[in-house]
């Protein structure tokens, strides 16, 4: 193959036309050289996108069931184009399942931190509650071990995270990366790896993680369904609550567990998180109230949709009030001026990637919780 050839990547990539309410299938194509892209119109046999440089595209932003938007049309990825880049990129994006336990929740962020600093993707998170018959069927393979009934009872005790990630060699990196299963070794041989930095004992010890490419095609299912109907109790409570959501531009630049961290010590409780790739439709009508107000209207929403964002429901005396402080004004230049220690400040580019989203209005902090983890969530 032409070093030419070797510089391109092809995908399928689906977009939906709203006006012939009808999903139209193009051929996507990816230069990595030169970071153009052109895209071919499958059914109808034309060039739909000229050779058009994209600076901001990076090939690790591709992968199937990713999302991008071209020209306010968001794309979503749902198969390899050709063998070449089917046979290239499907070990760089083999997928796993971490799962943040009980007595790690409370340092979530910091196990996120750890994920995006090692390189990984989080393709899908949420976290849940198990009741012990799903835990049961999870553990499946523990069943008969002398510990199986402390495991169900301790990790059906609390809330727990589910990620679905996302790398090169994904399995045996994952299993690296956390350490032995018992925390004490761990400290010994791999004091830097997650369980010896978290872990408390061989039960409770921070992090699972698949331990081959089959169970984590099973556990990825248990968690994250391909007919999209997760049975997992969510951990939503829908009172004394506000919303944030973390900006894909602030997922993709790895400072989601940065942000999450600030917001657990600055006292708030996250009781409940999940990711979600936002239909171009679902971001309009939640950012409705912006329409005709507010001139970035249009930009807020291409922001929403350009990738996976992370939506919290968080909880605290006066939460919208309290929350809407902690994340400062609007325009990260102002924060930075005005309320320097604030989140936008710290983690905003501008008006438009300004980090994180807040409830503005006390009255809709329950209604956008529940417009995320009633109406589009589990």
């Amino acid at each position: 193959m032409s070093e030419g050839c070797e510089d391109r990547y092809c995908f399928i990539a689906e977009w939906y036309d709203p006006h012939a309410a009808f999903k139209r299938r193009y051929q996507f194509m990816y230069y990595v050289k030169d970071k153009t892209v052109e895209m071919f119109d499958v059914k109808n046999h034309r060039v739909f996108l000229k050779r058009t440089k994209m600076d901001e595209l990076r090939l690790e932003d591709l992968y199937i069931n990713s999302t991008l938007n071209v020209f306010s049309r968001q794309l979503n990825f749902v198969d390899y184009g050709d063998e070449f880049t089917r046979r290239k990129l499907a070990n760089k994006k083999e997928r796993t399942l971490g799962l943040i336990k009980p007595d790690a929740v409370p340092k979530m962020g910091q196990v996120l931190d750890v994920l995006f600093k090692n390189g990984f993707l989080i393709a899908n998170m949420k976290m849940c509650r198990l009741n012990r018959t799903e835990a049961l069927e999870f553990y499946q393979e523990h069943q008969g071990k002398t510990y199986f009934d402390t495991l169900l009872n301790y990790i059906t005790s609390g809330p727990i995270i589910a990620i679905e990630l996302m790398g090169p060699d994904c399995v045996s990196q994952w299993t690296d990366l956390l350490g032995p299963t018992d925390p004490a070794t761990a400290r010994t041989q791999a004091p830097n790896s997650i369980r010896a930095r978290f872990g408390k004992d061989s039960i409770q010890n921070a992090c699972h993680g698949s331990d081959s490419i089959g169970a984590a095609a099973r556990e990825i299912e248990f968690f994250f369904p391909s007919n999209g109907s997760p049975v997992q109790k969510s951990t939503a409570i829908f009172s004394d609550c506000t919303c944030c959501v973390i900006k894909p531009h602030a997922v993709k630049s790895g400072a989601a567990g940065d942000i999450i961290s600030k917001i657990m010590e600055a006292g708030f409780e996250i009781s409940m998180l999940q990711v979600f790739h936002m239909e171009k439709a679902n971001a309009e009508e939640f950012y409705e109230v912006y329409k005709g107000v507010v001139q970035e209207y249009g930009e807020m929403v291409n922001e929403l949709t350009s990738g996976p964002c992370i939506a919290l429901e968080i909880r605290a005396n006066d939460a919208p009030k309290a929350f809407r402080d902690m994340v400062g004004p609007a325009d990260p230049e102002i924060a930075r001026h005005l309320r320097p220690r604030t989140l936008r400040a710290k983690f905003g580019n501008n008006k438009i990637q300004n980090a994180v989203h807040c409830t503005d209005l006390p009255e809709d902090g329950e209604l956008e919780v529940e417009y995320f983890f009633r109406i589009l969530g589990c």
